[in-house]
């Protein structure tokens, strides 16, 4: 064997635990008798509110028919705040709660597992476990993760994203912590919670299924456990998302949508994601905008700027969103995937750059306590020289970025940014 081949990146592969699971049409029903059997006394639900919804009510009083004392934190926000996560912990120890629940989308999920760190560390602060396995102490308060959503799949995942607001104000960070003790006790996926969920909302959640499957299928980690549930996860979410965005009560293809996330998260838990994530995480992290709008913008991009380095897995992909590739060479066949994720895209009426995001376009800040005072602090999306150089100079340093398919230097990402921000998608087409 070649010592190249031995030194080649990731040589070592991670499993990751995932929690036990109910999944369906009315599994929600059970949260009350889970948490029993749980043993859960007093629980500090974490949510964004949910406004209009009622999901929050609704499971609140069944909590308290099954004889729960509950205790409520509903200002969790998009793209969630270190400041949020301490603000449970705090609400946590003064009532002496015991266990968590967290109804929403990853927002929700992701603050709560940080707070779950937290408390297990006498609440020191939610930044002090950014990185790989930072926590000490694995004994955390048990968790049902209730999703609201399908685009997460941070219920079954051992990853948590938090914003840093402690830093320059004017450069925030947002980071990923991966930590097998984040993980849920009980993750819940009800396709009846998501009837409600907006159009826009989501369609955005949708593709950051399809962030959450391609990436770990192309990636440097190149996890062979992840292969087949990534490549059904993009087949699903070809076959479903469009009927799950214009039609919110049609149970098939939100429960399609809802597996979709489901597995396409188990793939990239072990299989690792890319710089799609990575522009995500800094675009959000200066601007506050919802991560699936984040990461169906930068999609179409990085595919493009991947495919040179595997043909063949962007062909892969092309068939398992339903392209008949007979006759095609890859490069043919990873081009109609790129186009097919195009239409997708349009076909679900997402904004194609991020100088056209707007927040008055923008449900995600309709919902829950609504649009917070950090988004409306939020400068607007120039587009310009520095916006490009302080997002892609975020990028090199995400957590996300040593697994993409491509090396990524300031050189090379600088340019993929820039057409995120300003670039037209037909130019990608041949």
């Amino acid at each position: 064997m070649q010592v190249d081949e031995l030194l080649k990146p990731f040589p070592i592969k991670e499993f990751h635990p995932f929690p036990r699971a109910l999944m369906g049409p009315g599994a929600h029903e059970m949260i009350g008798p889970e948490a029993l059997k749980m043993g859960f006394k007093k629980t500090l639900v974490m949510t964004s509110g949910l406004r209009g919804t009622d999901i929050v009510h609704k499971i609140v009083e069944s909590l308290k028919y099954h004889g729960l004392e509950v205790v409520v934190y509903d200002k969790v926000e998009s793209n969630p705040k270190d400041y949020n996560v301490m603000d449970a912990v705090a609400l946590y120890q003064e009532n002496k709660c015991d266990s968590f629940v967290s109804i929403g989308g990853g927002s929700s999920h992701d603050a709560c597992k940080g707070a779950r760190i937290s408390v297990a560390h006498d609440g020191r602060s939610v930044n002090e476990f950014e990185g790989f396995n930072m926590s000490e102490n694995p004994n955390n308060p048990p968790h049902i993760a209730v999703s609201t959503t399908a685009g997460t799949g941070s219920e079954t995942s051992w990853a948590y994203v938090i914003t840093d607001t402690t830093t320059d104000p004017n450069n925030p960070h947002k980071y990923v912590a991966f930590d097998d003790a984040s993980v849920a006790s009980l993750a819940v996926d009800d396709p009846v919670l998501y009837f409600d969920c907006p159009t826009d909302y989501t369609a955005q959640c949708g593709f950051d299924v399809l962030a959450h499957a391609s990436e770990p299928y192309v990636s440097r980690l190149d996890f062979q456990p992840s292969l087949g549930n990534a490549l059904h996860a993009i087949k699903l979410t070809e076959e479903n998302l469009r009927a799950a965005t214009w039609n919110g009560q049609d149970l098939r293809g939100r429960e399609g949508m809802m597996y979709a996330q489901y597995i396409a998260a188990q793939a990239f838990n072990s299989g690792g994601l890319g710089i799609i994530h990575s522009i995500s995480h800094a675009v959000s992290a200066f601007y506050d905008t919802h991560h699936g709008l984040n990461n169906a913008i930068a999609l179409p991009r990085v595919w493009a700027f991947n495919m040179s380095a595997s043909y063949k897995k962007f062909a892969d992909i092309a068939r398992a969103m339903s392209i008949d590739t007979h006759g095609m060479t890859d490069v043919q066949a990873a081009e109609a995937a790129l186009a097919a994720s195009i239409r997708l895209l349009r076909d679900v009426a997402i904004p194609e750059r991020f100088v056209d995001v707007t927040a008055d376009s923008y449900s995600k800040n309709r919902l829950g306590t609504g649009p917070t005072k950090y988004y409306e602090k939020a400068k607007v999306i120039k587009g310009d020289k520095a916006d490009v150089e302080r997002i892609t100079n975020h990028v090199l340093g995400d957590a996300c970025t040593p697994g993409n398919l491509r090396e990524c230097t300031f050189e090379t990402v600088s340019p993929v940014v820039d057409h995120c921000m300003n670039g037209e998608l037909d130019d990608l087409l041949g």
